[in-house]
């Protein structure tokens, strides 16, 4: 079980929630402490609810903060997207060391990055099935009546995003010391490639199979989508392209990784590393009854009435948003102290958004 960084009072904490929830508290339990620190809060008699605070890099990485992502959450409320009930907000620091929220509690099980599906999923009809109910859920989210969350959700053109990743690892970087040739050369073609504005929806803006909930039954469903964090209003298919950057074909090429074994001794990161070029960040999506990466666009198009164009903008900046997402995140261990182990993944993603906007890894 993973501790929290800040000591949490679970004794007050109970106390606190018990009487800004009224209910009573039965216990609080650490399920996270990544970007959030997350807590299980058990009642007696109203089921479980989960409490969510910033940890410190969040703070640096591009996202909302708590208070708006409570806010996100009940502008969700009305519409027919699963997301968690928000349930209270507080400003008080005191409680758990900063901000939180606390919401319901959803039932399902996620699909981590790097997973297969779980044994229940695993025939042809329910790997169908799973990209199916991801495609709809996408749809529906980008279908949602965004005027609720004018003023609450930032607004992006997809140049706007890339400037801001841009930046981002600037501010990485400078605590880091790397240069990152090949990655910021990635970063140099976005910005002369970014498509112009389109029509701008409600985006999640890390939709994927490991922020959502699958009911714990036989036929694939969705029962929640967490982590609105990163929400904001913009272009959808920029989320289309960062949901395709995890489907795998069964004919694609894998970037070879010799420049990178050469220069890493991490044989544990080197191995995963491997294991991911080999099979996919979503291995199932190469799986028999997965449809294609061609298949999953048609779906979506189908859906939404839009068509799909600059493929290898929208996967190239998912590829490189991560790629700058895992540089700042190994800036953070760096300047705590921790170990250095993630220099070879930032270089291995930077290598497979080479590759997209390169055309070898063309939809």
């Amino acid at each position: 079980m993973t501790e929290p960084e800040t000591a949490v009072d679970t004794t007050a904490l109970e106390s606190v929630l018990s009487a800004a929830l009224e209910v009573s508290v039965t216990g609080v339990e650490p399920l996270g402490d990544g970007l959030n620190l997350v807590l299980a809060i058990s009642t007696a008699s109203q089921g479980q609810y989960l409490l969510r605070r910033a940890n410190p890099p969040r703070e640096t990485i591009c996202v909302n903060d708590v208070e708006t992502e409570f806010e996100i959450l009940r502008r969700l409320e009305p519409t027919r997207i699963p997301a968690p009930k928000p349930v209270l907000f507080s400003a008080d620091e005191s409680v758990v060391g900063g901000p939180f929220f606390v919401a319901t509690h959803l039932d399902g099980e996620t699909v981590p990055l790097g997973s297969d599906l779980p044994e229940r999923f695993q025939t042809e009809a329910a790997r169908a099935r799973v990209a199916d109910e991801l495609v709809a859920t996408l749809a529906d989210v980008h279908a949602v009546d965004t005027e609720p969350f004018d003023g609450v959700c930032e607004r992006y053109t997809p140049r706007e995003l890339v400037e801001r990743a841009v930046g981002q690892l600037d501010d990485a970087t400078r605590v880091t010391g790397r240069d990152l040739p090949r990655l910021r050369a990635v970063g140099d073609w976005l910005l002369n490639h970014a498509p112009a504005p389109a029509e701008a929806t409600l985006v999640h803006g890390d939709f994927r199979p490991g922020n959502v909930l699958f009911a714990e039954a036989a036929d694939p469903h969705i029962t929640g989508v967490l982590d609105w964090e990163t929400a904001m209003l913009g272009d959808p298919l920029v989320e289309l392209g960062y949901l395709l950057l995890r489907w795998r074909d069964a004919g694609d090429a894998r970037p070879s990784l010799d420049g990178l074994e050469a220069r890493y001794d991490d044989a544990d990161a080197l191995a995963d590393i491997r294991r991911r070029n080999e099979r996919g960040l979503a291995p199932f999506t190469a799986a028999p009854g997965s449809p294609t990466r061609r298949e999953v666009v048609a779906q979506y198009e189908h859906r939404t009435g839009r068509t799909y164009e600059h493929d290898r903008f929208y996967r190239g900046y998912a590829a490189f948003v991560l790629a700058v997402v895992w540089e700042d995140l190994y800036r953070h261990r760096l300047a705590a102290g921790g170990a250095a182990d993630g220099e070879p993944y930032v270089e291995y993603m930077s290598l497979f958004a080479e590759h997209i906007v390169d055309g070898r890894f063309d939809l």
